[in-house]
């Protein structure tokens, strides 16, 4: 038998119906999608609408009482310029801030008074069988504290931490030094130091060392003695001094 081959309207049919089938397969394609954005809108505008009705009582209560809960959305400013505004604040309140702390780190510093001596002298009486040094100022803050010569006067009442130092370069066995409190003519001794001299050696040295917390009332005034007449004492800043500061 021979293979007739089928007519051209035949094949004309077959492509019309692939055409047709393609156009159907992408229109239901594009359809899906179109619904699937549509419910995607759908559902955002059903959660704008549910944000809205939950803080709409508050800005209906705030324009019913004539409060404006917003600013920017009572007065119209954009939220950018409300930005600004906080910055604006903000540097006005870090501003305070920085100031405050100032004047708070100052008047610290003007209740925090302290001396910090040095020698210059020593005086020695020989009807007290006493030798007396005199000072000089090495560091000081404040009005609190004043010095004048061999005496500290307290100007501000307070509790003050007291310390001293005293290098002796003397052959007597035993050597110290006292510091002596004196207000409105009564004397009390605050502190005393005492130091075994060393023995056998051309030149015996040795240093002594206290220190203390007292309450010291205004007006009174401080003294570093030596109970020794014509003591032998070196006279360095590094080796023999006084201090006193409040806590």
């Amino acid at each position: 038998m021979m293979n007739i081959p089928p007519p051209a309207s035949v094949g004309k049919v077959k492509v019309e119906v692939f055409k047709s089938f393609l156009l159907c397969t992408v229109a239901g394609t594009c359809v899906g999608v179109m619904y699937i954005q549509w419910t995607h809108i759908w559902m955002l505008r059903a959660e704008m609408a549910e944000i809205s009705l939950k803080f709409r009582p508050l800005d209906t209560a705030g324009k019913e009482s004539g409060i404006c809960c917003d600013a920017a959305a009572c007065c119209g400013v954009s939220g950018y310029h409300r930005f600004l505004e906080r910055q604006k604040h903000g540097h006005g309140r870090d501003t305070r801030d920085v100031q405050e702390q100032k004047k708070l780190r100052q008047r610290r510093q003007k209740r925090h008074t302290f001396l910090h001596l040095v020698p210059m002298s020593s005086q020695s009486y020989n009807d007290y069988d006493t030798t007396v040094l005199s000072w000089a100022l090495g560091q000081s803050r404040g009005e609190g504290l004043q010095l004048s010569g061999d005496t500290v006067t307290v100007v501000t009442e307070g509790t003050y931490f007291i310390y001293s130092q005293v290098l002796y370069k003397d052959t007597t066995w035993v050597m110290g030094h006292v510091i002596t409190k004196r207000l409105r003519g009564a004397e009390s001794k605050l502190m005393k130091c005492l130091k075994s001299m060393p023995r056998n050696v051309s030149q015996p040295l040795n240093t002594c060392y206290t220190a203390g917390v007292h309450f010291l009332e205004s007006g009174s005034t401080l003294q570093l003695s030596v109970p020794r007449k014509s003591a032998e004492l070196i006279l360095t800043a590094h080796a023999t001094f006084m201090g006193i500061f409040n806590i």
